[in-house]
């Protein structure tokens, strides 16, 4: 661990990389840990609001690496590359106690390889998808990652038997969301009646997201509206552009009297409030289990895309309380799979079959505990011995 000495020079600093926004969340719980133990540390590289918030002197807008699937990052390749480069070079050239990559692998691994080539060491927060799409990305995080910060208990043992240092710090989710939801509160924030029917939708909070299966959702709406037209729909947006957007899509498709409630974030709430929710593959499939609701999971990107990921995969699921779970626990339907009609039809089941209601929240409860950890303490420590063992 770092000294007192280490911990209280004014000079030390620490560089950061997330390129989303659950990047950006995880990241700051770790800034909060740290802080306290490095007071005067300077804290600088590319993060949002909750890091800046932190104390993350931010250098590009985190929007700018914000980028979905394999085949549309190419006609941004050279300007992502380009900040790659030019961030490598000024961190070289200042040489920051570590570097710490929040999720986002492929900006952050191959930076990160370069760093350490060069003497500076490095954290990876949150252990890339190994497990799920690319096995054999563990050589160059074998190559590239000085220490592994990561969020799920089954990725321990993976990166133990790969000779990478590896800490389990659990989900920060777990402790930001309650064991017990309370859907009255969450309705009556959200001026619902405490004794309606809620699905809440929730397709993505990046424009590439909402272009594959905005228009799909809400056609699943539209379906479960003529089964039930006392159902409520609450779909929160991630900001003006995506409800802009969002708008067009109701709009151009015909879609405008199904009845859609669209918030402005508050995603937490929304997920509070409902019965069931519809929810794109990602990180949200996780706090949608956490806050004990039954679900339906959809993945859509490019043809393209998904023709290269389909062939990589060697598990069977693809949203994260099936992979903790390990078996089919919620629906997933995929690329062609998720119209509108196989969609209603999952969420239908999900509404109206009180034992499966039931089953589902014990066995999110049990996940809640098993990723219950004080995320921002263990995180902390560490970097702390990271920055100790160069010192």
């Amino acid at each position: 661990m770092a000294s007192s000495a280490d911990a209280s020079s004014p000079d030390i600093s620490l560089a950061l990389v997330a390129g989303e926004v659950s990047g950006d969340m995880l990241a700051a719980r770790l800034l909060a840990g740290l802080r306290p133990h490095l007071p005067n540390a300077r804290f600088h590289g590319i993060g949002g609001p909750r890091m800046i918030e932190q104390g993350l002197v931010s250098d590009v807008p985190i929007e700018t690496l914000t980028v979905r699937g394999l085949f549309e990052i190419i006609p941004r390749y050279r300007e992502i590359k380009g900040i790659q480069n030019r961030l490598r070079d000024r961190l070289l050239a200042e040489r920051p106690a570590a570097f710490i990559g929040a999720d986002y692998p492929g900006f952050n691994l191959g930076l990160e390889e370069q760093l350490r080539a060069g003497g500076i060491p490095t954290l990876h927060f949150v252990g890339p998808q190994i497990w799920a799409w690319r096995g054999g990305r563990i050589k160059k995080i074998q190559r590239a990652v000085s220490h592994m910060l990561v969020i799920f208990p089954f990725e321990e043992q993976i990166y133990k038997d790969a000779g990478v240092p590896v800490t389990y710090i659990g989900h920060p989710l777990a402790e930001t969301i309650p064991l017990v939801p309370d859907t009255v509160a969450a309705r009556a924030a959200l001026g619902l009646r405490a004794d309606g029917r809620v699905v809440t939708i929730m397709p993505g909070s990046r424009m590439g997201e909402l272009k594959y299966l905005a228009e799909t959702f809400v056609r699943t709406a539209g379906l479960l509206a003529k089964r039930d037209p006392g159902l409520t729909f609450v779909v929160p947006m991630a900001g003006d552009k995506q409800r802009a957007y969002f708008h067009e899509i109701v709009a151009k498709a015909g879609l405008q009297d199904v009845p859609l409630m669209l918030l402005d974030g508050q995603s937490h709430t929304a997920i509070a409030a409902a019965d069931a929710v519809l929810v794109a593959s990602g990180t949200a499939t996780l706090e949608v289990a956490l806050f004990k609701k039954p679900m339906v999971i959809a993945y859509k990107v490019m043809r393209a895309s998904w023709e290269i990921m389909r062939h990589m995969g060697y598990l069977p699921w693809i949203g994260l309380p099936n992979i903790l779970a390990r078996e089919w626990v919620v629906p997933e339907y995929l690329q062609h799979a998720a119209t509108p009609e196989a969609l209603s039809e999952a969420v239908w089941q999900q509404l109206n079959d009180t034992a499966l209601r039931d089953q589902l929240a014990a066995r999110f409860t049990d996940m809640h505990h098993s990723l219950l950890r004080n995320s921002a303490q263990e995180s902390a420590q560490a970097v702390l011995q990271v920055i100790g063992a160069r010192a």
